[in-house]
């Protein structure tokens, strides 16, 4: 096999595994990641329609504040992994396995989304009337 076709193995492998091992939370946290490339993507193309310089020290605050809102995730996986593992240490039913961490990734999710739409209309592409409000009632909802 050539260099291509090992590297898409490999990568398939590693994917494949992760989602395996994050189950449930796989998808939301995928899409949350997603998410969170658009915004940090739409906002710099933004911040020039806003008259804002790009510097990098607001750069790295950026991408040390979605960092920060994968750790937030990553606390919310461990309060589900203790409350899971003390509901079966001690014989308690729990009527669905703990959902800490994929609320939390839809919190952010819808977030994120409302902040690309933002930077969207900022760049000044026009937006449908009804879509950031429809957005900010999902937030709503997840509240």
């Amino acid at each position: 096999m050539n260099e291509i076709t090992m590297t898409k193995l490999s990568v398939t492998g590693a994917l494949t595994a992760l989602t395996l091992w994050l189950g449930n939370l796989a998808v939301p946290l995928y899409v949350l990641v997603g998410a969170m490339l658009i915004d940090y993507l739409t906002g710099l193309r933004a911040a020039s329609y806003r008259g804002e310089a790009i510097s990098s020290y607001r750069s790295i605050t950026g991408i040390e504040r979605k960092i920060c809102t994968l750790l937030l995730v990553a606390v919310g996986w461990l309060l589900d992994t203790l409350l899971a593992d003390t509901a079966a240490r001690y014989a308690i039913q729990l009527p669905v396995a703990p959902p800490i961490a994929v609320i939390l990734s839809i919190w952010l999710t819808v977030n994120e989304t409302i902040s690309i739409l933002e930077n969207i209309r900022d760049i000044g592409v026009p937006l449908p009337p009804w879509l950031l409000p429809l957005v900010r009632n999902i937030k709503s909802k997840v509240n």
